[in-house]
């Protein structure tokens, strides 16, 4: 275990935010024109798997942050 900070922590955290609302910036100006006249459940799936597609990235940027290596 380490016991100081390293630089990947906090570049990480900024990069992981920068990446974040970027996604969202493009979800939210994309998608409704997209998918606007679907039904509302469909929408709601649609939104539901948005909502989580960026979790698929999250562990192999977190253990870059931790770690230094994406393996």
């Amino acid at each position: 275990m380490r016991t100081e900070p390293t630089w990947r922590i906090p570049v990480g955290l900024f990069l992981m935010l920068v990446a974040l609302l970027a996604y969202g910036i493009v979800v939210a100006r994309y998608v409704p024109n997209l998918i606007g006249t679907w039904p509302g459940l469909a929408q709601a799936a649609v939104y539901l798997v948005l909502g989580l597609i960026w979790l698929l990235p999250l562990g192999g940027f977190l253990k870059w942050m931790e770690t230094g290596s994406w393996r």
